[in-house]
């Protein structure tokens, strides 16, 4: 088991006021596909990062169990932190240019990651990024190797960045809404490549997304988020089948060529949904 997470709860003080955005979610992760569905705000990102350690020291973090492999992170020193994060788990985030420093090269940046866990020579560094920037389908490895983020498209600095989080051949990858700044056709094949590399590497994927269709297709179990809870845990395979009214509404909510409306319906919250998971 690569990740075990039993009654996360995250928490903010905000002007003497106590909010706790997740509570007291449990999951576990092998080496498969996990999707984490939600709205924006529900605690999806949160999960994520917590696992990694990289929320701000004003976030007061507390679980039963939050481990990954053999590392218990709640005990785990920035040492022990650092193996980790890279190392054993790459981390893509959803826009590129927010993620790629603008004054370094992209080639530089991904020499950096490759050598930080792999500690090979400059020359080694640069053979294996380009190696990477040709697995990850860029058609001109050299030229990108060169190039700034700002004189490549959205798609290639997300090629990219997919690039960096490989670079130390890591066991998890964490994929934070890593299309959502890209159109459609690139994020079809942006979500082909991640699938052929994980299956090829034989790694365990955290998938954050908006988009119920593409994570039932594409993972092999999806957790259902609202307000920093589970509703719902599922095969990806019955995602359009699920039962939890939050699910219904959301699978209701989205427009379908198939079957037009002319209104979409708005969804609906009830508070007992809390009140039941709570339980």
């Amino acid at each position: 088991m690569l990740v075990d997470i039993q009654n996360l709860r995250i928490a903010f003080t905000s002007r003497g006021k106590r909010f706790e955005a997740v509570r007291g979610i449990s999951l576990t992760l092998g080496r498969e596909k996990l999707g984490i569905v939600g709205e924006s705000g529900s605690g999806k990102s949160l999960t994520a990062r917590a696992l990694m350690k990289l929320l701000p020291k004003t976030a007061q973090v507390s679980a039963d169990t939050l481990r990954y492999d053999d590392v218990d992170v709640l005990k785990a020193s920035e040492r022990q932190m650092r193996r980790i994060r890279g190392g054993r788990v790459g981390f893509v985030l959803q826009d590129p240019k927010y993620s790629l420093n603008p004054v370094k090269t992209i080639g530089s940046q991904i020499d950096e990651a490759w050598r930080e866990h792999k500690r090979g020579s400059a020359r080694q560094a640069k053979q294996a990024t380009l190696d990477l920037l040709d697995q990850v389908l860029i058609r001109d490895p050299k030229k990108v190797y060169a190039s700034y983020p700002h004189e490549v498209s959205g798609g290639m600095g997300q090629r990219a960045m997919i690039a960096m989080a490989l670079a130390p051949n890591p066991e998890l990858l964490i994929a934070d809404e890593p299309t959502s700044a890209l159109d459609a056709t690139v994020q079809a094949e942006i979500l082909r490549l991640i699938n052929d590399l994980v299956e090829k590497r034989g790694m365990g994927l955290i998938l954050i997304s908006h988009d119920l269709p593409l994570v039932s297709h594409f993972c092999d179990r999806v957790c259902v988020m609202y307000s920093g809870q589970i509703m719902e845990e599922m095969a990806a395979s019955d995602l359009m089948n699920a039962r939890h009214p939050y699910t219904r509404g959301l699978l209701n909510c989205m427009p379908s060529l198939m079957h037009p409306r002319d209104r979409l319906p708005v969804l609906a919250r009830e508070d007992i949904w809390l009140e039941e998971t709570a339980r």
